[in-house]
């Protein structure tokens, strides 16, 4: 015998109207945000809190003693922190902290200027061609990120394909250098990070209302001024999403200084792959990564912060 099934008409109004209220009020509000967080506690508080811990752990090369002991009714906690004292005396890692925000920064900016007229070319574009021209964008994701890196090599090498085209063409008479050198990491963290600017920044500009344009227009702005008092302004948003997801993964980048760079473009993550594979230094190296978490996370809560004070303000 089939059990009955139960449908909406059976369940009574108010049932329904008190389920409603609690997924909208405030326990439902805090059902919502537990998730985020939750994801953000799972798979980056407990990480971090684990090399942080590894960091200031002493060690034999194989296991880590635990900062806490309780010997003869004492409790105690021991740090090691000569690993943070070597990170500020040794001038590797600083050159290498140096030059990780030095090229992150000179790639964001970069991406920047390239993308934002590309985004807001998009954004302006018929909506029948929006798909297309966001499909065309995201178009390098679909092959691999080491296949899209290794193709530089054969397009910088002294004997790729801009050298030999200069060389046919007799414009050159020795191949340019550029392999292993600041300009083949830049121009390939560029090409790899660009789509990261574009996406939120089309987002962004796509959402505006245009009657606000208008209404410059209509008070005598030219468009120069209407583009950076207007446009400018209300793209904010995206050009700060697009700076942070450009940012942040250039700090860290490895594949690219690794196959790209030279002895002029160490990043912190060619550090960080030595000192935890090639060195077996794990203390040392959960301190190197510890540093670079904080240089990234300091300015972003400090930005945060000055931005919702300004947000208030108005």
């Amino acid at each position: 015998m089939n059990a009955p099934t139960l449908t909406r008409a059976d369940v009574p109004v108010s049932l329904l109207q008190r389920l409603q209220d609690r997924l909208t009020g405030a326990s439902g509000r805090r059902l919502v945000t537990a998730v985020p967080y939750g994801f953000l506690i799972l798979f980056f508080s407990l990480p971090f809190l684990v090399v942080l811990q590894l960091s200031v752990s002493d060690s034999d090369g194989i296991r880590f003693e635990n900062l806490l002991r309780y010997t003869d009714g004492v409790l105690s906690l021991k740090l090691r922190l000569s690993n943070y004292l070597f990170l500020i005396s040794d001038s590797l890692y600083a050159n290498a902290y140096g030059s990780s925000l030095r090229l992150a920064a000179l790639n964001t900016v970069i991406c920047l200027l390239i993308g934002y007229p590309f985004a807001y070319f998009m954004a302006r574009a018929p909506e029948r061609q929006r798909g297309m021209l966001v499909m065309l964008v995201s178009l390098p994701f679909w092959t691999s990120y080491l296949l899209r890196v290794y193709a530089w090599k054969g397009i910088l090498d002294d004997h790729g394909v801009i050298n030999e085209l200069l060389l046919n063409l007799h414009l050159i008479e020795h191949p340019l250098r550029m392999m292993h050198t600041p300009f083949s990491v830049t121009i390939a963290m560029v090409y790899t990070y660009l789509p990261f600017m574009i996406l939120p920044l089309y987002a962004n500009l796509a959402k505006m209302d245009l009657r606000l344009l208008e209404a410059a227009y209509d008070l005598g702005a030219t468009p120069w001024q209407a583009f950076w008092l207007v446009t400018v302004p209300l793209s904010r948003a995206g050009i700060v999403a697009g700076a942070m997801l450009v940012f942040i993964p250039s700090v860290g980048e490895y594949v690219i200084p690794e196959m790209l760079g030279g002895p002029s473009t160490l990043m912190i993550g060619r550090v960080l792959w030595d000192e935890f594979f090639s060195n077996n230094d794990w203390s040392m190296a959960s301190s190197v990564a510890v540093t670079m978490v904080i240089m990234i996370l300091v300015p972003l809560v400090i930005f945060n912060r000055v931005q919702n004070e300004s947000e208030g303000t108005h």
